[in-house]
């Protein structure tokens, strides 16, 4: 309807451009092609007198032409100025307006569209001051007047001006919506003709047939040309006139034929949806909620969308009703062959999750996750959902699987008895997947747990170990709710069950290993000395004494061990972990050895 509105008012304006006679000799210009009438200006009369009378003329007509035109040839009411161009907005471009037949230059109608929407400056030969000034209006820019003046303008020429630029969007505003509301109704009386024309043809099949076979043919014929969900909602349109939607069960948009959809596509509620189903499915047939008729598709008793109609006007009679049931009927099937073809690639996705969790053979693990679609030769992260609300069975994987694909996340996914995994090729976001899930669950009460990052796949079920360490470590912690990544644990990482000798290196590596490398490369002794340090308790003197060196010594290499390491021994948590990783390299790891 946009498009017509805008082919119509495009092709009025070119046939208008130039042709339109000017003014005579003793006759204003407007009242020369019948339009509105200005009183005659003297040189006496006030300039807002001029703009109170202009501004009449100017909303006492609803042609958007007519509108521009009267501005152009009257600017010089808000002052010393003259008016070089005037555009309107038809069809999303800015089409020019002629002024006694001459087009503005090609360089102001290059400059006026490089502003895309702002006022700003316009040069023009000659003249000193110019400006596009933008005609807006509620719903966005109706078009541009560029003006010129052989001075600078002062500030209540300006003013005046400002007024007079106003006054015009609001004009053109008026008749916009005046010439929107026409087309509309217009629109709306070609859709009732067209709906009456198509019941009509169908009545003829009637005679023969009867309603209720035509209407089951036409169906079955849509479902048996593979068009799909958007097919049968044309048709479903077509036979109505109304508008035909498709959601999935959880109120998500799938298809939409007709006018009126709504942009963007309002987010479904969770728990209002589950009432709406529920609702639904107690009645038998078609059910009326609030301006839609819906009717549930279900083909063996599990709910897979909901196919409806937009009935503002309570228009839908038995005929209505009659198509939108054979519509579902033969919806039904593309649906639950959807449903197949993703529940087959589920099962897939799981059984190659399950297997890397486990441990499996990357040879048969590449081949396999390349005709699912996913890349693992990528670093992958472990990821394990846990909600206290939830348990964790298909419906609350299938949740996670959709939250996850939300906010960007590509990976296989699986679940455990109390917990869903994920495989992910990158990441995670650290709020994005645990907020899209609270949204989707209703709930904040669910914890998230994110491992390392993994760059072989023979380490990925180490990496589900890191990942339920993290998990765990977040639902014994004050704040239970939220995502842990294992490699932000520090300490944490060495207090659950399941740790060995690799992990007590990695942490050693981690908090100790540029300072073992520095001792390595200059044959020193700073980790030996941060750990003497340690044992006589951070004494300075009795630590000194202990390596046989003087207390300034002992404080260079303190500082050095701060340069070198980042670390800060002023710092509890650093002091901490710095203090356990020095006693698990002496005492477990065996040391400068």
């Amino acid at each position: 309807m946009a498009g017509s509105r805008g082919h119509s008012l495009y092709h009025r304006y070119s046939h208008r451009k130039g042709s339109l006679p000017r003014g005579s000799a003793g006759l204003h210009p407007t009242a020369a092609r019948g339009g509105p009438r200005l009183p005659a200006r003297t040189s006496a009369d006030h300039p807002l007198h001029e703009l109170l009378a202009l501004s009449r003329a100017l909303f006492g007509t609803l042609d958007e032409v007519e509108i521009l035109r009267l501005a152009m040839d009257h600017i010089t009411a808000a002052g010393p100025y003259s008016a070089e161009a005037g555009y309107l907005k038809v069809g999303g471009d800015l089409v020019p307006s002629p002024r006694n037949g001459q087009m503005p230059a090609l360089a102001v109608s290059r400059r006026v569209r490089e502003l895309a929407g702002r006022d700003g400056n316009v040069t023009v030969p000659g003249r000193p001051w110019g400006r596009a000034l933008g005609l807006r209006g509620l719903e966005g820019l109706h078009g541009y007047l560029v003006v010129t003046s052989r001075s600078r303008p002062t500030e209540a020429e300006r003013s005046l001006l400002a007024t007079f630029v106003r006054h015009t969007a609001a004009a053109l505003s008026v008749a916009f919506a005046h010439r929107r509301r026409r087309e509309d109704a217009l629109e709306l009386h070609r859709l009732r003709d067209e709906r009456t024309a198509l019941q009509r043809q169908l009545i003829s099949v009637v005679a023969e047939l009867g309603y209720e076979r035509a209407v089951h043919a036409l169906m079955a014929g849509v479902a048996a040309s593979g068009g799909g969900e958007e097919a049968v909602t044309r048709a479903l349109h077509g036979l109505t006139g109304l508008p035909a939607l498709v959601e999935d069960r959880f109120g998500r948009l799938r298809s939409w034929t007709g006018p009126s959809r709504p942009v963007p596509y309002p987010e479904p509620d969770p728990v209002r949806q589950d009432e709406m189903l529920h609702a639904v499915a107690r009645q038998a047939g078609p059910v009326r909620i609030r301006d839609r008729l819906i009717t549930l598709i279900r083909p063996h008793g599990e709910i897979l969308g909901v196919l409806a109609l937009v009935d503002v006007r309570d228009e839908a009679d038995e005929h209505t009703v009659l198509a939108l049931e054979h519509a579902a009927a033969s919806l039904a099937p593309e649906l639950t062959h959807l449903r197949n073809l993703a529940e087959v690639e589920l099962r897939l996705h799981r059984e190659l999750a399950d297997d890397l969790l486990a441990g499996t053979d990357e040879a048969s693990a590449y081949a396999r996750s390349e005709a699912v679609g996913h890349d693992l030769h990528r670093s992958h992260y472990v990821v394990v959902v846990q909600w206290s609300n939830r348990t964790a069975d298909d419906s609350f994987a299938q949740t996670v699987g959709r939250a996850a694909s939300a906010v960007g996340m590509r990976s296989l996914l699986t679940r455990r008895s109390d917990h869903v995994v994920l495989v992910a090729d990158d990441r995670p976001h650290a709020r994005a997947l645990y907020e899209a899930l609270a949204r989707a669950t209703g709930t904040l009460s669910g914890a998230i747990g994110v491992s390392a990052p993994s760059d072989s796949l023979s380490d990925i079920p180490h990496h589900y170990q890191e990942a339920q360490r993290a998990l765990d470590v977040r639902r014994h912690s004050r704040e239970r709710h939220g995502t842990t990544f294992f490699d932000e644990l520090g300490l944490y990482r060495l207090l659950g069950p399941g740790n060995d000798y690799r992990e007590l290196e990695t942490f050693v590596q981690e908090w100790l290993g540029q300072l073992i490398d520095y001792d390595s490369r200059h044959h020193s002794t700073l980790v030996e000395t941060l750990s003497r340090y340690f044992d006589c308790g951070g004494n300075y003197d009795e630590t000194a004494e202990s390596l046989a060196i003087h207390r300034s010594t002992l404080r260079y290499r303190l500082q050095r061990i701060r340069d070198i390491s980042g670390n800060d021994l002023a710092n509890v948590e650093d002091r901490l972990n710095l203090q356990v990783a020095t006693r698990v390299w002496k005492i477990v790891l065996g040391g400068p050895g």
